[in-house]
């Protein structure tokens, strides 16, 4: 899960690159024309033309980089990606987590542990979903039934292949 999330996010990190070092192409290259639209920007958003070539200037003056990146890229430097980031919390969250089927593999009699480990992996699940939503402002309703109803899935699918394949669990 680590290296699929460092990988993942390597690649957005990789596109943020991109897209800087083409403005700063851009900028060296046409900067009257990048100031222009920058302006225009300000004016979709509301400000009177005049106004919005002012904000432009001053701005530009300030961190010319910066201002385009913020306004017309929608990125910014303080949360440009970070792979090593996301790989180390998403290994440290499953591997927390991993625990949860663990303790229902070990407290459930043997004829419960498959509902049991499932049941629970749906219950955790859904507890980090709502956290989730929580953290990122969201309703956690909506959030913690997203991350359920994916994990039932998932769930699903591997159990149809393993009935596919004929391959059963016996804990």
């Amino acid at each position: 899960m680590a290296v699929g999330e460092y990988v993942s996010v390597s690649s957005q990190r990789d596109s943020e690159r991109a897209d800087i070092e083409r403005e700063t192409r851009e900028l060296t290259g046409q900067p009257q024309a990048e100031l222009d639209e920058l302006a225009m920007i300000y004016v979709k958003r509301g400000l009177e033309k005049e106004l919005a070539m002012r904000v432009a200037e001053q701005l530009s003056s300030r961190d010319r980089l910066g201002a385009h990146m913020r306004d017309e890229l929608g990125i910014d430097r303080e949360s440009l990606s970070r792979p090593m980031q996301a790989a180390w919390i998403s290994a440290a969250s499953f591997a927390s987590f991993a625990v949860v089927p663990i303790a229902a593999l070990l407290v459930a009699p043997a004829a419960l542990r498959v509902p049991m480990i499932a049941a629970l992996s749906l219950m955790s699940l859904a507890a980090l979903g709502a956290f989730g939503g929580h953290l990122g402002g969201a309703p956690s309703g909506p959030a913690s039934l997203r991350v359920a109803l994916g994990g039932a899935l998932a769930m699903a699918v591997t159990a149809a292949i393993g009935w596919i394949l004929g391959v059963s669990v016996a804990l």
